[in-house]
């Protein structure tokens, strides 16, 4: 196989390796003769399909053909174009697809004293203010944390502000810095202050709401004489009250887990993302709870999303987080389909519907149970829609505080990075996996390889969060590589 048509009514394909020119590539046994060559991972033309006419993709449109384009050519951006504009009308035209039961399952991990769960038991050093960044740099490096070996690790999540910002942007960042603080990865937190900074200590307390004076310990640097010497006191204590939590048997219902995706090439929509969309449903069905964000890439997919909303009250918000989302491009002046990136289109996705299409597979089947704004909390098991952009670093972080143990992150150019949390690669083709073996942690390309169907490779993925819940370190954990950013629409002092 050679190719895949995903939906029956779709009038392209997508090439599963590179194609020659006048290969016979066969469809529903019409025989389909290529005029050029197709690209692994772009598509090709089933049928003729004149300018103007809709191009098919997913059982949904993904745009317009710009010119006529005969059978077995090449489709993308040369002959189609978005048909995306900055309005659209929604109906709730709400569908139920049940899923699949699944045995009930466990993993590893810590109950914490508030009764929430962890799969990792760090120490957390939160600055305020990005005048401190090099201090909580330093204070990770330096730390002793032994405790038996129970504790994982000392971390440092820097950035730019808390200090020179305004009205929202200043109540987001204390909002963001805050759920971090939260976090049940975290066996114990540092804040980290200046002193002088717009986010005080007494706006984080309020922000933060009851904490444990155990867990979660505050430091003013510019109330020291030696910082460092004090940072590194405090967070020998943090290690004593963390390194007194262990592993225990919980249940899988308890794990929230994060869907995103970067850098997508072609297959990501047909591979990685569908296979996501099966764990998805597992951990649905098991009674846990997924995330799914990156609104910008629900931009001409979000119909699929709206009509698997539980009642019309979801339906509603999720629709205002989108327009919301549009209003938000067109106030600064910008066009709501500026996407996909130049490494997707080198990947094979043409439009941003191309893209939005593929991306909301990893939501996989479930009902849509709540639409949370940037910064909140998950407040329902199953799949739950998350307000924020396609920003890679920025959507991350807002899963962490939205309370994802881990993400799940597919990619078909490959990416480095990673979350607070452990970040799990996934590779939309085996090129990529075999390349690229220290960023990436599973190979969701063996469905296109034809070497594993959809469900063999979800139930496969199953099994590595539950190790990585468990304890096992995904390959952005091993390189150390972590970090968060804040979304920002305001001045700067």
């Amino acid at each position: 196989m050679n190719i895949l048509r995903i939906h029956p009514d779709d009038n392209v394909a997508v090439a599963l390796s590179d194609i020659k020119k006048d290969t016979v590539i066969n469809e529903n046994e019409s025989a389909v003769m290529t005029t050029e060559d197709i690209t692994k991972g772009h598509k090709v033309a089933l049928f003729d399909i004149a300018k103007g006419d809709k191009v098919i993709k997913y059982g949904n449109a993904i745009g317009t053909a710009t010119a006529d384009i005969t059978k077995g050519s090449h489709v993308h951006v040369h002959n189609m174009k978005t048909a995306l504009s900055e309005t659209s009308e929604y109906e709730y035209q709400p569908v139920s697809m049940p899923l699949r039961p699944c045995k009930k399952r466990t993993f590893k991990g810590y109950k914490r004293a508030d009764g929430s769960v962890g799969i990792r038991n760090e120490l957390w050093i939160i600055p305020t203010v990005g005048c401190v960044n090099n201090i909580a740099e330093k204070l990770a490096a330096s730390a002793a944390y032994p405790a038996d070996g129970r504790v994982d690790g000392v971390y440092a999540f820097t950035h730019p502000y808390g200090c020179s910002q305004m009205g929202d942007d200043h109540a987001v960042t204390r909002k963001i810095l805050a759920g971090l603080a939260k976090h049940p990865n975290a066996g114990g937190v540092l804040i980290l202050s200046l002193g002088c900074e717009n986010l005080t200590k007494e706006q984080f307390i309020d922000e933060l709401g009851t904490y444990d004076d155990r867990r979660v310990k505050f430091l003013t640097c510019q109330e020291e004489t030696d910082e460092l010497a004090k940072g590194k006191s405090i967070l020998e204590e943090l290690a004593a009250y963390a390194g007194s939590f262990e592993r225990e048997d919980i249940d899988a219902s308890e794990l929230t887990v994060g869907l995103k995706c970067g850098g997508s090439d072609g297959l990501s929509g047909v591979t990685a993302n569908p296979v996501v969309g099966g764990f998805s449903d597992r951990l649905v069905a098991m009674g846990g709870s997924t995330i799914l964000t990156e609104v910008p890439e629900m931009f001409g997919a979000e119909k699929i999303l709206f009509n698997r909303c539980m009642d019309r009250d979801t339906f509603d918000r999720a629709v205002l987080m989108v327009n919301d989302f549009k209003k938000y491009y067109t106030d600064h002046g910008q066009v709501v389909y500026e996407n996909p990136s130049p490494g997707n289109k080198a990947g094979g996705i043409t439009t941003l519907e191309d893209k939005s299409c593929g991306c909301v597979q990893k939501g996989g089947t479930a009902p849509v149970v709540d639409v949370l704004e940037y910064g909140d909390h998950v407040k329902h098991k199953g799949l739950t829609l998350l307000s924020g952009p396609g920003n890679d670093l920025v959507s991350t972080t807002a899963l962490t505080v939205a309370g994802a143990h881990l993400i799940l992150f597919t990619t078909g150019r490959g990416t480095p990075f990673g979350a607070p949390v452990p970040t799990v690669k996934i590779s939309s083709n085996t090129g990529l996996y075999d390349r690229k073996c220290g960023w990436i942690d599973f190979n969701a390309g063996v469905v296109a390889d034809g070497t594993g169907s959809i469900d063999e490779t979800a139930d496969a993925l199953t099994e590595l969060v539950l190790e990585i819940a468990s304890g096992k370190k995904s390959r952005q954990e091993l390189s150390g590589y972590r970090g968060i950013a804040i979304l920002k629409d305001g001045v700067t002092l």
